[in-house]
Order: C-alpha cells, then sequence, then structure tokens
C-alpha cells in the first residue's frame, strides 16, 4: 500500500483521507456500526491526548499555557476574522445561497476551533503542541458562551437564548476525551515518558489515524442523514466555493500575520493550524440548541463541508511543514522571528 501510495502525484496522507471519504460514500457507517466508530473515533483521542501528556515535560506545558500573544491572535482569528468575513460574504453576495445557508455560514464562523485535529495537525507539521492544546482548549470553553451570544447578535435573530443546556455536556466532553487523558499522561511520564520519545512513530500512527475515523465517521454521519443529496449541485458548488475562500482567507491571514509579528516557525503553525480551524462536534450540538426545526440540516450543511475542507487542505499543509516545505500561499516571504 505504501509503494502504491508513493507512485500517486498527490501526498499519500490526502490519498488516504480520500480514501475514507470514499468509504464512507459506498459503505457509510449505520447503527451498531456507526456506534462502534464513535466510540473508535472517543478512544484514539484519548489515547491522542494520553500519549501527548507522556512525552510533553511539565515546563514545557506551562510554557505553551504563558504564549499570550499566540493565544490572542488565536482568539481573534476565530471569534473575529472568521465572523468578519462570513457578514462580510453574506453583505456582498446574499443571492448566491439561500437564507438558511447563510444562516449555516454565520454559524460556522463563530464556532469555536477544534481541539483534536488543531493539535494533532501541529504535532504532525513539528509545531508548538503545548500552546496548540491551551489555545484550542481555551477556544472551546469560551465557544460555549461566546458562540450563541456572537450568533444571536449577526443573525438578529431571538434564537441564541436558552444555550445553557449545552455546557455541561460540551465541557464534560472536554475533560473526559481531552484533558483527563492529558493528566494522566503527565502523571505517568517519569515511567513512560521515555518509551514515548523513543518510539514516536506511535505518536505519529495515533495522530494520522485519529484524523482517518474522525473524517469517516464525519463523512459517514452527513451521508447517513443525506444533508449532501439535499441540495442541487449548483448550489452545492456555490457553498463549497464560500467555505474553500473563507479557509483560504484565514490561512493566509494567519500565515502572514505570524510572520509579520515575528514568530518563530513552530509558533507560526500553531496559530496557523488553531486559528483556520472550525469544531464540527462543538458545532452540531449547538446548532441544535440554537435553531429549532427541519432547518438544522441545512445549517449545518455548510459546517459539514467546512469540515471535510478543512481536514484535507490542512493534512497536505501539515506534511508541507513537516518536510521543510515553503507553503504555498501566494503571501509574503517570512520575516525573521524575533527570539
Amino acid at each position: 500500500m505504501r509503494k502504491l501510495l508513493s507512485r500517486l502525484p498527490i501526498d499519500s496522507f490526502v490519498a488516504l483521507l480520500l480514501a475514507m471519504v470514499a468509504l464512507a460514500t459506498l459503505l457509510p457507517a449505520r447503527g451498531l456500526g456507526a456506534v462502534l466508530a464513535g466510540h473508535g473515533v472517543t478512544l484514539a483521542i484519548a489515547l491522542l491526548f494520553f500519549l501527548y501528556g507522556a512525552r510533553l515535560a511539565p515546563r514545557a506545558a506551562l510554557a505553551g499555557a504563558r504564549h499570550g500573544r499566540l493565544h490572542l491572535l488565536v482568539f481573534l482569528s476565530t471569534f473575529a476574522l472568521f465572523p468578519a468575513l462570513g457578514v462580510a460574504a453574506r453583505a456582498l453576495f446574499p443571492h448566491l445561497l439561500t437564507p438558511e445557508l447563510w444562516t449555516g455560514v454565520i454559524l460556522l464562523c463563530v464556532l469555536p476551533s477544534t481541539v483534536q485535529s488543531s493539535v494533532a495537525f501541529t504535532s504532525i507539521a513539528r509545531g508548538n503542541v503545548p500552546a496548540a492544546l491551551c489555545a484550542a482548549t481555551v477556544s472551546n470553553l469560551v465557544g460555549i458562551l461566546l458562540t450563541p451570544v456572537l450568533a444571536g447578535l449577526l443573525l438578529a435573530s431571538g434564537q441564541a437564548g436558552g444555550h445553557g443546556g449545552i455546557s455541561v455536556h460540551v465541557v464534560g466532553d472536554i475533560v473526559l476525551q481531552l484533558l483527563l487523558p492529558f493528566a494522566a499522561g503527565q502523571a505517568l511520564r517519569t515511567w513512560i515518558g521515555a518509551w514515548v520519545a523513543r518510539n514516536r512513530g506511535v505518536l505519529g500512527l495515533v495522530d494520522r489515524g485519529s484524523i482517518l475515523l474522525v473524517v469517516y465517521t464525519a463523512f459517514s454521519e452527513g451521508m447517513v442523514a443525506g444533508i449532501w443529496h439535499s441540495l442541487d449541485v449548483a448550489t452545492l458548488a456555490r457553498l463549497f466555493v464560500i467555505d474553500a475562500t473563507l479557509l483560504a482567507a484565514v490561512l493566509a491571514a494567519t500565515t502572514l500575520l505570524s510572520r509579520r509579528l515575528g514568530f518563530g516557525r513552530t509558533d507560526e503553525i500553531t496559530i496557523v493550524f488553531c486559528g483556520s480551524k472550525k469544531s464540527l462536534a462543538s458545532g452540531l450540538p449547538m446548532a441544535s440548541v440554537l435553531f429549532a426545526g427541519g432547518s438544522v440540516g441545512l445549517i449545518v450543511l455548510p459546517l459539514m463541508l467546512f469540515h471535510q475542507l478543512q481536514l484535507m487542505v490542512c493534512a497536505a499543509l501539515a506534511r508541507r511543514y513537516a518536510a521543510g516545505e515553503a507553503t504555498t500561499l501566494p503571501i509574503a516571504q517570512p520575516v525573521p522571528a524575533a527570539g
């Protein structure tokens, strides 16, 4: 399989991601299979963060939490730049999408960043993993309160009330799936840290495996729900262009700003991956609470499409960073890091 993938004109990891999409299209997880796939994702993510905890020295984890400028830039990208771009797109091209889809685009833009894929891609790209873990976790915790408020303001509706019911669920997921495994890894680092450091390939396999599982389960959910077939091809193509433009604009902006502000390469990687992601795990339950009725399926469609797109694009970008190649974004060359 590795020899076959090496002959393809695309990155082998991207080829595997496309294979997961094809598999989910032909054989989506249903019923018990969907339940098992969901449990598999949960276990893979927990193992991923357990290994991160076992590998990272406590001093490095604390240093990541204290990186104030980096966290501020990620926060502004997630909750200021994204919403501004979404509102501008809706104002400039109101007739490109239906009102429900534009509502979905705005919801997408005010969601928090992902945690698992942001940290996994940062690790693959050899970025600042402790800072990525802190930035993405804080983004999710802040998003519990900020996302409904921003959605209510930007959509000018009264539907953003009553969001308190999701906070316990989302916080519980973050604690049980991410923070507790990470803390357990930190606690056991004295005994297993050296083994993890000698077997970096294990962490790499878990990084990539968790992303592949997320892609398969997410695309399966979309196929089973039938949301990919609820629109005509032309509307779906316009939505794809809007999502792709949003992602490209934020990737370019975060890369350019991190370089202009003098961040080093590892911090740039963290800013780019944490600042450009949107959380499907947070977005779907939030949408079901914020928006009642049968339109929820259409409202979450921009997020479902963006989720697939961000995984594909960032997988290729992470591998380019890891290989030490310059990004293909049409922006200025990097300036020297200020220390």
